[in-house]
Parts: structure tokens; sequence; C-alpha cells
């Protein structure tokens, strides 16, 4: 459910942006969002379609990119993608002491106005 929450604030920084530039509507937006990230594309592009009614947004296309998961071990400081979608331990060496580097993000990359 939070994912109403994160399309209303997404909304609103395009909105934002979009008057700011004098446009007259918000064409796409391009999210970029980690495979690690608690964040749902298809819940973030229902409420899109709810949250954007009678708004400089309504009709822009949300366009979505995964950032897969890299981690690094920090014991033998291998770094490894992460392929079944869960944390393991190090392939390498098989510690559990590990840090993410990336696959959390989740932001709003850029916007198309017109």
């Amino acid at each position: 459910m939070h994912e109403l929450a994160i399309t209303q604030r997404i909304s609103e920084v395009a909105i934002r942006h979009a008057q700011e530039n004098n446009a007259t509507r918000v064409t796409d937006l391009y999210l970029v969002l980690g495979d690690l990230s608690s964040v749902v594309d298809d819940s973030v592009q229902f409420y899109w379609d709810i949250v954007t009614e009678g708004t400089l947004c309504e009709g822009a296309t949300l366009h979505f990119k995964r950032i897969p998961a890299e981690l690094r071990c920090k014991d033998c400081e291998h770094t490894y993608t992460l392929t079944n979608g869960k944390l393991s331990l190090c392939p390498q060496c098989e510690s559990a002491n590990i840090e993410v580097r990336q696959g959390k993000e989740f932001q709003l990359e850029s916007i198309n106005i017109e």
C-alpha cells in the first residue's frame, strides 16, 4: 500500500517541475528501481492513473528501469550480482559479511514535458 504515497509524491514532484517550466502537460516519467527496492511497478502504474486524473500528469507514461542488486563481500572483497532474488552468502568465500552496493534505488530520473 506504500506505493500509493510514493505515486502521489512522484506526481507532486512532476507537477511542480512542469509548472516551474510553464509546461502544458507531462508526457513521460522515467523511474529507476533497484531489484531490492520494495516498490512494485504494477502498483505504481495502477495508482498513477488515479492520482493524476485532472492534473498536468494525466495520461503521462511511466517508464521503469530496474537496477540489479550488486553485493560486495567485506571479507574477500568479491563483488557479485544477485541472481536468484535472495540475499546469499558470498559465492567465493561463503562469508555472510556482505554489503549491498546497489539495488535499493528508487528515484525519478527524468521528466518529459510539453
